[in-house]
């Protein structure tokens, strides 16, 4: 598969995530889910993957590095889902960059983030915008993600909706103009990258779109 395994999925419980460890599950891969919550780990097991419960908010430095250990590539899909910019900045920024401090302490190689189209310092999102703490908390691990030396990934699907979706996306100029992107093609990118190491150093910001994931991937 190419995939540096198993695989270690953070914030196991969300859609992309259960989509993401079925897809590898299905495809031979060995995928552990960190869920918050340990009765969602039917849910888990359901999509072929072995739940692990842990709260990212409030694991230690440690504590990271005992739940990372042993992981050979480490998909980072947890959020606090918005509405409390406090526990947006414990879990978007502060858990995320302690989970990439560990994976470098473990000697864990591959990271990929799932972030979003448009994150960055210039994300250009209003301080009195009830979204500008996730903007925020997603500039600053981002940023930490690029200066270690994680063979890293950042993916920026545009506005995710449960649409049904193929494998194939727009990057560039053919992203769709509403910048509307599946959660099952977030997933299918997801199982994509692991596979690509032509993919490390890169930040792929992608919608849906009409050309194979395996052919955008190889775009610039």
């Amino acid at each position: 598969m190419g995939i540096d395994l198993p695989v270690t999925i953070v914030g196991g419980h969300g859609k992309v995530a259960l989509r993401a460890a079925r897809i590898l599950s299905e495809a031979g891969a060995e995928v552990y889910s960190v869920i918050r919550n340990p009765d969602h780990a039917e849910d888990v097991r359901a999509a072929g993957a072995t739940p692990v419960v842990a709260d990212v908010e409030k694991l230690d430095d440690d504590e990271f590095r005992e739940v990372l250990r042993g992981s050979g590539s480490v998909v980072w899909s947890a959020g606090a889902g918005g509405g409390n910019p406090e526990r947006t900045y414990a879990v978007d920024r502060d858990a995320a960059i302690r989970s990439m401090d560990a994976c470098v302490a473990e000697g864990v190689e591959r990271y990929v983030m799932v972030s979003y189209d448009g994150a960055g310092p210039d994300h250009g999102v209003p301080e009195d915008n009830s979204f500008f703490p996730y903007a925020e908390a997603k500039a600053a691990a981002d940023a930490h993600l690029r200066e270690t030396d994680l063979k890293w990934t950042i993916l920026g699907p545009g506005a995710l909706t449960d649409e049904p979706g193929g494998e194939s996306i727009g990057v560039g100029d053919d992203k769709s103009e509403d910048r509307k992107t599946s959660r099952d093609v977030v997933a299918d990118v997801i199982a994509a990258v692991l596979r690509r190491p032509d993919t490390i150093g890169r930040t792929i910001e992608f919608s849906d779109g009409d050309t194979p994931i395996g052919e955008a991937l190889t775009r610039e």
